[in-house]
């Protein structure tokens, strides 16, 4: 039990304290995790991110579930789950009660203004971080600045270039097994 109460911890410290949305939250998870906690490898924890991300809903949910399955089991999924989203319900909760009272406060929108930037460093500091642990042969660049290009100057759909890049890797992997080629 204590196990499960360390991982919902863990989570609930990361979702309490993270303003930004999931991938503001990913380079402190990746702290905890895997810097601070040892608890996975980056290797590990970049197949979760890869995963979270492909699939529907939030990314930072994504990835404290399948982080607390891969450390606990169903309850550790439950544990981190609920570590997560507990923090923002309440907080939710308690901003809906008070939300046209506090919205034309100075000090809120001046918050806010400030929190912006510092979100964007985090989630460019959890790319710097993450892409350290990609193997950097020529397929994995080359994946890198088309997907890049497709959504900053073609306008892709992200989802639709996750498709693809990942389409792209299954046929990179199966050539790779067949020619024994790297």
């Amino acid at each position: 039990m204590k196990e499960y109460f360390h991982l919902f911890n863990i989570f609930f410290r990361v979702g309490a304290f993270t303003f930004g949305g999931g991938y503001a939250m990913l380079p402190i998870i990746q702290k905890e995790i895997v810097e601070d906690g040892k608890l996975l490898s980056e290797h590990d924890f970049l197949d979760i991110i890869a995963v979270a991300q492909s699939l529907p809903g939030p990314v930072a949910v994504n990835t404290s579930v399948f982080t607390g399955y891969k450390l606990k089991g169903i309850l550790g999924a439950v544990a981190a789950l609920l570590g997560t989203v507990l923090p923002s319900l309440v907080i939710i909760m308690i901003l809906a009660v008070f939300y046209r009272q506090i919205i034309n406060i100075n000090a809120i929108q001046l918050f806010f203004k400030g929190v912006r930037p510092a979100i964007v460093s985090l989630i460019f500091m959890a790319a710097i971080k993450l892409s350290k642990a990609i193997p950097k042969i020529p397929f994995n660049i080359i994946i890198m600045v088309i997907a890049f290009a497709a959504i900053a100057i073609l306008q892709l759909h992200p989802i639709t270039v996750i498709i693809l890049c990942s389409i792209a890797g299954l046929i990179y992997n199966k050539k790779e097994r067949e020619h024994g080629v790297d």
